[in-house]
């Protein structure tokens, strides 16, 4: 009996067809830590397929972890950006479940661009990771904490679901 249920486990698990980016129509939400200096937080991201390679979408951070030495207010900590991503995963034909997302953003401070990656373990859940950086910065004024923290490098890590 302990083998059957094993056969049978194993052969579902085979059966598991995980896409990582199925093109027009496709719907990804994500949500994981936002990484940089001087602040830590929580970002999340939701990206829709307009073609086979293409995607806009929205992403969100708010820094809670902000250190002691700022002062800073909730406009301070918030961004919202719009995006736009080339997923490359079928062009680069690694893996059916491995996504590579360059792309472009416009946000409340700045315009900038990320580079991602997302694996799916199954049709719903995933990992992601990915890097940002600004571009070009609407205010360069160093006082102005907002500016400061989201206009750096930063890492955003954490979990991908297909919606």
């Amino acid at each position: 009996m302990k083998n059957l249920l094993l056969i049978i486990a194993l052969t579902s698990v085979s059966l598991v067809s995980a896409q990582a980016f199925k093109g027009k129509g496709d719907q990804k939400f994500q949500v994981g830590a936002n990484i940089q200096d001087e602040a830590t937080g929580i970002n999340a991201s939701y990206d829709y397929g307009l073609g086979d390679n293409l995607s806009v979408g929205i992403s969100s951070t708010y820094a809670l972890g902000v250190d002691d030495i700022f002062d800073a207010d909730f406009g301070d900590r918030f961004d919202l950006k719009a995006r736009f991503n080339a997923n490359l995963g079928s062009v680069l034909n690694i893996d059916e479940n491995f996504d590579f997302y360059p792309g472009l953003s416009l946000s409340l401070k700045n315009f900038g661009g990320h580079i991602g990656a997302r694996y799916f373990f199954s049709d719903g859940f995933g990992i992601f990771t990915e890097a940002a950086f600004p571009l070009a910065k609407y205010d360069e004024d160093k006082a102005d904490i907002g500016n400061y923290i989201h206009n750096q490098f930063t890492v955003n890590i954490g979990a991908t679901f297909n919606i």
